[in-house]
């Protein structure tokens, strides 16, 4: 599902797939720029298993679609396609990427390119990237700065293969809260990059990539974690209220008894306070759900 976001997005989602009948075992939901990207894995609620009824699916699809349609503009890139996953997939996370991609959530990134290190100034944490010639190898050199994090190289490589490029050698490394990643790359077709346009959206495409994991939290506060042992309303209440001048993102740590209609509960009390779900990881072990949703006052002020 690829969709412009907006508050109340993933309530609304989520409501409809259990009014279809549909069970979420597992969910994965990136914002980033104002675009939203979503892949479910649902079952059917009543019979357990996959649904294989392609009347039901369609329906499930359309209604899904109209959810979607309501909010945008003619020429905004949206969809919503059902599937069934197969043997040797794509990792739900690399797709994605792949899927904001085709959002365009790129094109509002700023590259701050051209500086490479010497830009960074003293406590400078934003992301940046500089792309140079080698051309006595026919390479072009990347380089990359930014705040490190786990899966931060997977996901610039994630957007180097996705872009068609191939990494001949690369040097990485980090020092206090700072990675520096340093690649050598050609296009698959063995080409480099050979105009200023190129270099520019590989500059773009590498900070999105970078930026759709980002916690956005403002400086020297530390995130506030809560985990819910058990499903209440009183909980995110609670939650909303506190800590509300200090943090832009709140991560709640879910663990509850799983059940059909339990992330549209959630995502909808999440609603009904003012706040907006800007990522979902959340699956099933045993008999539990277990899982985080990063969270975000819907008018943009701190929780």
């Amino acid at each position: 599902m690829t969709s412009k976001d907006r508050p109340g997005l993933m309530s609304a989602i989520s409501a409809v797939l259990v009014e279809l009948g549909c069970n979420i075992t597992a969910a994965m939901v990136w914002t980033h720029s104002a675009r939203a990207a979503g892949i479910f894995y649902m079952e059917d609620g009543l019979k357990g298993g996959p649904s294989t009824d392609p009347i039901r699916l369609a329906h499930v699809q359309e209604q899904l679609g109209n959810v979607i349609e309501g909010h945008h503009m003619n020429g905004e890139k949206r969809g919503v396609k059902l599937t069934t996953p197969a043997g040797g997939h794509t990792l739900t996370e690399r797709r994605l990427h792949q899927l904001m991609y085709a959002t365009d959530d790129y094109e509002s990134c700023h590259g701050w390119d051209g500086g490479g290190n010497s830009a960074h100034k003293k406590g400078c944490d934003r992301t940046h990237v500089n792309i140079e010639s080698c051309k006595e190898k026919g390479y072009w050199v990347v380089n990359v700065r930014s705040r490190d994090r786990p899966k931060l190289l997977f996901d610039t490589v994630c957007s180097l293969t996705d872009l068609q490029y191939v990494v001949f050698h690369a040097v990485v490394s980090s020092r206090g809260t700072m990675a520096d990643q340093e690649y050598f790359v050609r296009h698959k077709d063995g080409s480099t990059l050979n105009t200023g346009s190129e270099r520019h959206k590989l500059t773009l495409c590498l900070v999105a990539a970078i930026e759709r994991r980002i916690p956005q939290v403002c400086p020297f506060i530390r995130p506030l974690h809560l985990t819910i042992l058990k499903y209440d309303l009183s909980s995110i209440a609670r939650l909303h209220y506190g800590k509300r001048k200090f943090l832009q993102e709140l991560r709640l740590d879910l663990c509850a008894k799983n059940r059909m209609g339990l992330l549209s509960d959630v995502t909808r009390v999440l609603r009904e306070y003012g706040l907006s779900l800007s990522r979902i990881s959340l699956g099933i072990r045993g008999e539990k759900a277990v899982g985080s949703i990063y969270v975000t006052e819907a008018s943009g002020q701190y929780i």
